[in-house]
């Protein structure tokens, strides 16, 4: 069981206590957008890197920004396999592999609060399913049956994922990620929604019509990236812990909550669907009758969970900086051969 049930006909309620207002919810977005915003730079200095070398040099030079890197997943769980196996951090997309750590980190210690307070998809997700829960007044929900099922999926792709990385050498990964197509990997990504074919742009467009009318569809059936950070989110020592005796059953937490966990049931949520979010807490009108904390007493508030993430972050970025394994430091000659050339190479 996720979780321990409440005894109803034992817990003696105490007097109500309205709840003080929460700005949880606030800090939450305000970090949603500025990790969005800094996302979109990066993309534009991407786009204009890329175009520099498909110009022949015509048009402004502009670095490529590393954190492009944290668009490839699968390269960065490569190259955990190499620094796991090898002790060695790879020259190829090193700041991809920093990035994944802080962010398995941060669901580690956090739950999956990398998914509900950074990630880009997540951000887009979370305000479709708003507009379309304005626009009709509800959110729809799939049958139990169908959205179970369909939770799965996310863990066999992760599962898939997994095994052919495994059953990969460090030789052939080294041998993939430093030939043509893993140099460029990144470029083949923007290369794919820049010439979005007609089956891409269907699909593209069916995902985000599905999220507008059910929460989170991508991050909550399809995404294996959610799925592992959700596995090491269940490691976490943050839990949302209601207390039974403080709540006064208006089951406000349980319709606030995307992951549909019955938070207005439990006295602890340990589910790996559970994603920090705290919007169950915000939504709590008892005073301490839901908190997220590290143990029973120990009550964790939003700005605790904020400033741990920037720490996180920013300390594993600087460290991969100041160590010199931010950077994929190749010379120009090797981008201006392949960059243009990219639509040639496809996957080994």
């Amino acid at each position: 069981m996720p979780a321990q049930l409440t005894n109803p006909v034992k817990t003696e309620k105490r007097r109500f206590e309205r709840a003080p207002r929460d700005y949880s919810q606030w800090l939450r977005r305000s970090m949603q957008l500025a990790f969005l915003a800094l996302n979109a730079w990066i993309g534009i200095e991407f786009v204009l890197f890329v175009r520099y070398f498909e110009s022949g040099g015509n048009s402004p030079r502009v670095a490529r920004p590393p954190g492009i890197e944290g668009w490839l997943p699968i390269a960065s769980l490569m190259n955990l396999k190499v620094l796991l196996r090898t002790g060695y951090i790879p020259r190829v997309h090193p700041a991809g592999l920093f990035l994944l750590i802080a962010f398995l980190g941060i669901s580690w210690l956090l739950r999956k609060a990398f998914c509900s307070w950074l990630c880009p998809v997540g951000t887009i997700s979370e305000y479709l399913w708003r507009i379309g829960k304005d626009t009709f007044n509800k959110n729809w929900r799939l049958p139990r049956g169908v959205d179970v099922a369909l939770r799965g999926l996310k863990y066999l792709l992760l599962g898939l994922f997994g095994y052919a990385i495994l059953s990969m050498s460090v030789a052939g990964i080294r041998a993939f990620l430093e030939g043509p197509y893993g140099l460029i990997a990144d470029v083949k990504l923007l290369n794919f929604f820049r010439y979005l074919s007609a089956g891409g742009a269907i699909t593209l467009a069916a995902l985000m019509l599905l999220s507008v009318f059910i929460q989170n569809f991508w991050c909550r059936y399809l995404c294996p990236y959610g799925a592992l950070v959700g596995l090491f989110a269940l490691a976490s020592p943050l839990r949302i812990r209601r207390s039974a005796a403080l709540c006064i059953d208006c089951g406000k937490c349980a319709r606030e909550c995307p992951s549909r966990l019955p938070v207005d049931q439990l006295i602890t949520i340990q589910s790996a669907e559970c994603t920090g979010c705290l919007e169950c807490v915000a939504a709590c009108s008892a005073a301490g009758a839901l908190v997220m904390s590290a143990g029973k007493r120990r009550t964790v508030p939003a700005w605790v969970i904020a400033a741990a993430i920037a720490v996180i972050f920013f300390g594993v970025y600087g460290f991969a900086l100041a160590t010199g394994h931010w950077h994929t430091n190749f010379p120009d000659r090797v981008y201006r051969e392949l960059v243009p050339r990219a639509q040639e190479f496809s996957h080994p």
